[in-house]
């Protein structure tokens, strides 16, 4: 996919006839089985919830997405992403980029719910590994061997302990702090303070924890971050935040007099932020591609749905009414496509470090606009089925309640725009659009 041509590549597309091809033969035959439906039709909300045992996920529900994951494992297809080293299948020649990401996200999720792609989950047979990300990023080579395989073997979850009850976009006014003290001659720190929405406690190894270590409040330098057993004694889940959309597994975390050893810092010390950047804006392309798929089920469903149904003997699709808003909403499916693609391409050629100064606007902008455009297109969607739509026999309901998270998860639409507006009018050191020689640099 060349800045001029627009088409998916073919072996991206033999890519995904072949993905397709495994979903029909092996994924779809297991949600199936044994009444597994349950976990996607009406009964969803309630089958994947434990509700007396704190709204935790159902350890049958949990069982079943493992067992899709190791035959798109085996298949060779969850670690397309990820270097060959890892199984993976990223190299020079796009496979497992940015681009093919986001076509492959975008596409799981148009088909709509199900066992191969399940978004409240982030569950899906083509992975996405964020603690890996950090951890090939900033790792050491005895970090990557215990952690990244540790994953990839299922020994290892690691849970990322950022936002905190009193902090969530002010990330630099953290209060978690972590101090020099040496143990039996060994140097390590100690850490203080709480974390919320470390989302898979319930059955994590390890936490990446961030907490500061020099500096002021608001200064981006003095956070760092940390490896922490979660089976430490001063690691304890306080409780499970239940949400929107249920089961939850978003826990209130305390720390307290945690010691670890200089050795499970992750990256350089006092220069953490930039360790929980490294996946940022790989994550943010991706989940704006997802939210894109989803936009576009909704709206073929609501398109066929209004052909279908003909209320006073006459299809809701002659409506205007009906039609104008989904003309809307398919426009905006149109051009958001061409702007994530693009974009994904764009980081595609240049080196990680360099996107957030040359893209991060960018990405902001497909992020932000894509997980709005999704809650709008299942609320339309909700709209045009009418009562059938506010039923949980049609998967709108789900879908709305899920990806209203995605406006404030990942960087909020608010912080999102002022990313934006940061390029467009030059704000933090940047130079605004209207500076003569970024003009120049853009001719």
């Amino acid at each position: 996919m060349s800045m001029t041509n627009f088409s998916v590549p073919p072996e991206l597309q033999e890519f995904i006839h072949k993905l397709d091809a495994f979903i029909d033969e092996k994924i779809t035959p297991l949600q199936n089985q044994d009444d597994n439906n349950r976990f996607f039709d009406h009964r969803r909300e309630h089958s994947r919830t434990d509700w007396d045992n704190g709204g935790l996920p159902r350890k049958e529900w949990e069982s079943l997405l493992k067992r899709s994951k190791r035959l798109a494992d085996e298949a060779g297809f969850l670690r397309l992403s990820l270097p060959r080293q890892y199984g993976g299948q990223n190299s020079a020649d796009g496979r497992g980029s940015n681009l093919w990401m986001a076509v492959i996200r975008e596409h799981l999720a148009s088909k709509g719910l199900g066992l191969f792609n399940d978004l409240q989950s982030e569950h899906s047979m083509v992975g996405n590994f964020p603690t890996i990300v950090m951890l090939l990023h900033y790792g050491t080579a005895g970090q990557k061997e215990e952690f990244i395989w540790g994953q990839l073997d299922g020994r290892v979850r690691i849970t990322f302990g950022l936002t905190e009850p009193g902090h969530g976009s002010d990330a630099t006014h953290m209060e978690t702090s972590g101090r020099l003290e040496k143990r039996n001659g060994v140097d390590g720190w100690l850490l203080n303070g709480s974390k919320r929405w470390q989302t898979g406690m319930h059955t994590a190894t390890h936490c990446f924890i961030f907490a500061r270590t020099s500096g002021k409040d608001g200064e981006a330098k003095g956070i760092s971050c940390f490896i922490v057993p979660s089976d430490d004694p001063g690691v304890r889940a306080e409780s499970y935040e239940w949400t929107l959309n249920m089961p939850t597994d978003h826990a209130t975390v305390s720390l307290r007099n945690v010691w670890v050893p200089q050795s499970a810092v992750l990256g350089e010390i006092h220069n953490g932020l930039g360790v929980a950047q490294a996946f940022v804006h790989e994550n943010r392309i991706r989940q704006a591609a997802s939210s894109l798929g989803v936009a576009v089920y909704c709206v073929r469903q609501s398109v066929e749905y209004a052909n279908k149904r003909a209320p006073f003997g006459q299809p809701l699709s002659h409506n205007q009414g009906i039609q104008f808003p989904l003309v809307e909403l398919h426009t905006q499916c149109e051009m958001l496509r061409q702007l994530i693609r693009k974009t994904a391409l764009e980081m595609d050629s240049m080196p990680h470090v360099e996107i957030e100064k040359k893209l991060g606007d960018k990405v902001s902008m497909c992020n932000y606009w894509a997980n709005r455009l999704c809650c709008e297109a299942a609320d339309r969607a909700i709209q045009v089925y009418g009562g059938n739509g506010y039923s949980r026999h049609f998967p709108f309901e789900h879908i709305w309640r899920h990806h209203r998270r995605y406006r404030i998860t990942e960087g909020s639409e608010e912080i999102q725009m002022r990313k934006v507006a940061a390029y467009l009018f030059g704000f933090g050191g940047r130079k605004s659009l209207d500076d003569p020689t970024l003009k120049e640099s853009k001719l």
